[in-house]
């Protein structure tokens, strides 16, 4: 028998991206408690299939289950896979589980905090010099040195005296790591990120004041409906300022996010698994 050609159909998918669901059918139009009490164990909140890991064994074949996915996803976009860079998102998750991940192929990896990411990835990049270290948490001013010592990519570049202490810290470190503008793409209340509305004035301010080497656009959409309006929002907005690299997209809607242009999507349950937070 011959090989076959051609991408994979998507298989195991909770809704398909052609459809534009961000949740399963069957919990929708439910409220938000109800949806909560609706979740199945091993979901993620769009919907996604995850794995609760017991080992680091789990972790090759749920990268290769993403990475399968996002070729997919890719295909059905007539896009190539090579324009999407999967982001692992190890926070919470100890250096073993990245040295798994590492061991698998995955070289792009995200955390959410200075602190957390300094006692995993220093002691990892001797051996793995092609690692790459995304920062995509909220960031204090007073880390932004030890961000830019560390990180490759901060994506949560989000307020003027960030700016600033950015500016500064590339100064004296010498090291000029990639900036996304965070942008509350929903307009929440509760989320960091620059207003929609000024977004053009923010990234004027970070080059010209501050002459910081600002790429590309990251967004979280709400949480709540279909992600595919707010990605196709930020594409837009990256397209009429020109920055190529737009961070959206996570362990339920990266599917959604490719379809809609993304070049990074940031997965981290579908591949680590979950891993409860201790107690206060």
């Amino acid at each position: 028998m011959a090989a076959a050609t051609g991408p994979l159909p998507c298989r195991g998918h909770a809704w398909p991206p052609a459809t534009g669901l961000a949740t399963p059918p069957d919990t929708r139009a439910r409220s938000g408690g109800e949806r909560q009490a609706a979740r199945r164990p091993g979901l993620s909140r769009r919907g996604a299939a995850f794995t609760v890991l017991g080992d680091m064994t789990s972790i090759p074949a749920s990268l290769k289950r993403i990475q399968d996915r996002i070729a997919c996803a890719c295909a059905s976009a007539g896009r190539p896979a090579s324009d999407v860079t999967l982001v692992a998102v190890s926070k919470t998750h100890p250096a073993e589980s990245v040295a798994a991940a590492l061991a698998a192929g995955q070289a792009v990896f995200g955390e959410n905090r200075v602190q957390e990411a300094a006692t995993k990835f220093p002691g990892l990049r001797p051996a793995h010099p092609g690692l790459r270290l995304h920062l995509i948490g909220a960031l204090q001013t007073n880390k932004a040195r030890d961000a830019v010592r560390l990180a490759d990519t901060i994506e949560s570049l989000d307020r003027p005296r960030l700016a600033a202490a950015l500016a500064d810290a590339m100064a004296r470190e010498g090291r000029r790591p990639d900036l996304l503008i965070q942008v509350n793409i929903g307009r929440e209340p509760q989320k960091a990120g620059i207003d929609p509305d000024g977004v053009e004035d923010f990234l004027a301010l970070c080059r010209e004041a501050h002459g910081l080497p600002v790429s590309g656009l990251m967004c979280i959409p709400p949480a709540e409906g279909d992600p595919r309006p707010y990605f196709a929002a930020l594409a837009a907005m990256g397209s009429r300022l020109g920055l190529k690299t737009l961070s959206m997209g996570m362990s339920g809607d990266f599917e959604a996010a490719i379809a809609e242009g993304a070049t990074h999507v940031r997965v981290g349950t579908a591949i680590f698994g979950h891993r409860d937070q201790p107690a206060a």
